[in-house]
């Protein structure tokens, strides 16, 4: 049985796009395998729960009962992939756990495969807690999330050593649009009949982007 994907999506900063990039996420794989399970660590509102109530729970990391709860619904092989949408105030406590765990060991022996999709800013906390990851996350784990709206140039030079996935910024017209509660990124492939449009053709070239980091990551597994 082939390994079972869990992606994490973090940042030690708040407002960077995380949750925006968990949505994208959860929607494509939502789309391509017609199942996903997204868990909501968030402080926060609106978060990952607000806009993707039916695949969606939320979890903690506060405590140890609530720690072990998600340890035990995400290192599972079971053919379904993960989400997990991580805040900012719960970025130490959680990677603090996965070292003393040895998460990557034991997801390595069940057959799941963690995927780390760190979301960049350019500031020293952004730059440190990158680095942290580094001496945890092996390099095909751990890659890095470039979202234009946030990072309004060159990323800090270090985190050039993990692959790179780049989103780029909307005009404030059509960000506002997709922050609405309602809003459907594929839902809004399938009604919009104009192909042309920025936010159609924004959409696709994300899913494009998760379509060829999950072949990367399958062919890096064989």
């Amino acid at each position: 049985m082939s390994s079972t994907p869990v992606y994490i999506i973090c940042s030690p900063r708040p407002q960077v796009g995380k949750t925006l990039i968990a949505r994208l996420l959860g929607e494509f794989l939502l789309l391509k395998n017609g199942d996903v399970v997204c868990f909501d660590i968030n402080l926060k509102e609106p978060s990952l729960l607000d806009y993707l109530p039916r695949i969606t729970e939320t979890a903690d990391v506060i405590d140890t009962y609530g720690k072990m709860q998600l340890m035990d619904r995400v290192i599972v092989n079971d053919g379904i992939a993960k989400v997990i949408d991580l805040g900012y105030h719960a970025f130490d406590e959680f990677f603090k756990m996965a070292d003393q765990i040895g998460l990557m060991k034991e997801a390595l022996r069940r057959r799941v495969a963690p995927v780390i999709l760190y979301v960049a800013d350019t500031d020293r906390a952004s730059v440190r807690g990158y680095q942290m990851l580094q001496g945890q996350i092996p390099p095909n784990g751990l890659v890095v999330v470039d979202n234009e709206f946030v990072v309004r140039g060159e990323l800090p030079p270090v985190m050039n050593a993990s692959r790179v996935l780049r989103f780029r910024a909307l005009p404030v017209f059509l960000k506002t649009y997709i922050d609405r509660l309602n809003f459907s990124f594929t839902g809004y492939l399938r009604q919009e009949r104009d192909s042309s449009t920025e936010l159609h053709q924004w959409i696709r070239k994300n899913y494009t982007t998760f379509r060829d980091l999950e072949l990367s990551m399958l062919l890096q597994r064989l």
